[in-house]
């Protein structure tokens, strides 16, 4: 190995030599992948054994925005993953900050996300003046600030929110229920749009839809995603939108905003939490502070 890195870096590329007979070429392409990332923790003012989870996700959602293809983001979250799972092992640290952290799928790119004034600008694109308008608007500060699956958002039944609660209960894959937070933002828009749009658009429809289409029946996720390009044209938007643009800008901007990332988890339903109970008796309180206090809109 020709290159000299930093004591540390150094320390795990021998191990790794002893271990694993890695060539020179790959043990400097690891070093250099430490080197970077340590320089990407200097300038937040924390060290190599000082990285959160929150930490290792900046670091690759940086790389990503900077340019770098997926296999490259890949192969540093690689070799961050087999630095720290040695740390643990030689009892030098007691958690591995990349457990969480899954490498992004070869030959597609990182989900993209909205800036927050993206989000602001697409926020204010509907003419709340029309039923339609507020509709949408309600909408698209539910799913911003809950992080529901479109179709989650569109098969809502009135029965699931509770606006003076603030809580949206919600059925998700697997048949899993969950409690999500709404923020007071969202919550505002939404009792505005009960009193009174959501009258107009229901007339003989379903009645237990809480967002119905023009004909008053339940809304198909195409619709909302048509409405959705339609306000993002509104509002001067021009990057590429997802079915998950909202869910992801609404997780990434919870974690820009130091929230934790199990927490992150609960919120979108990925984790294993089998009933409404855990989340009344274990974590709601707990999810709605977290929610107030990181959630840009809380």
């Amino acid at each position: 190995m020709k290159k000299v890195f930093a004591a540390d870096i150094q320390d795990h590329l021998q191990c790794l030599w002893l271990e694993k007979g890695l060539s020179d070429n790959t043990l400097e392409s690891y070093g250099r992948d430490l080197t970077k990332f340590a320089a990407w923790l200097n300038q937040h003012g924390l060290g190599l054994m000082q990285a959160r989870d929150m930490d290792v996700l900046g670091y690759l959602a940086d790389l990503s925005i900077d340019g770098a293809k997926p296999s490259s983001v890949a192969r540093s979250l690689s070799c961050l993953k087999g630095y720290y799972r040695l740390q643990v092992r030689e009892n030098q640290l007691t958690v591995d900050p990349t457990s969480l952290v899954q490498a992004p799928k070869l030959g597609r790119p990182l989900p993209k996300s909205l800036t927050e004034s993206d989000v602001e600008a697409l926020l204010a694109a509907p003419d709340t003046a029309t039923p339609l308008g507020l509709r949408d608007r309600a909408m698209l500060e539910l799913l911003y600030a809950s992080g529901l699956r479109v179709s989650e958002l569109v098969g809502l039944e009135t029965s699931q929110v509770k606006p003076s609660l603030g809580l949206v209960q919600v059925l998700g894959k697997g048949a899993k229920e969950r409690l999500v937070p709404m923020g007071m933002a969202a919550q505002d828009w939404l009792e505005r749009y009960l009193k009174s749009a959501r009258l107009e658009l229901l007339g003989a429809g379903e009645k237990g839809v809480l967002f119905p289409s023009q004909r008053g029946n339940k809304m198909t996720r195409q619709t909302f995603w048509y409405r959705i390009k339609l306000h993002a044209k509104t509002a001067g938007i021009n990057k590429p939108l997802s079915p998950h643009v909202l869910r992801h800008a609404f997780a990434t901007h919870l974690l820009n905003h130091g929230a934790d990332l199990r927490v992150i988890q609960m919120l979108l339903g990925h984790s294993d939490l089998s009933t409404t109970q855990i989340y009344t008796h274990v974590a709601n309180h707990r999810l709605q502070e977290l929610h107030h206090q990181h959630h840009p809109r809380g």
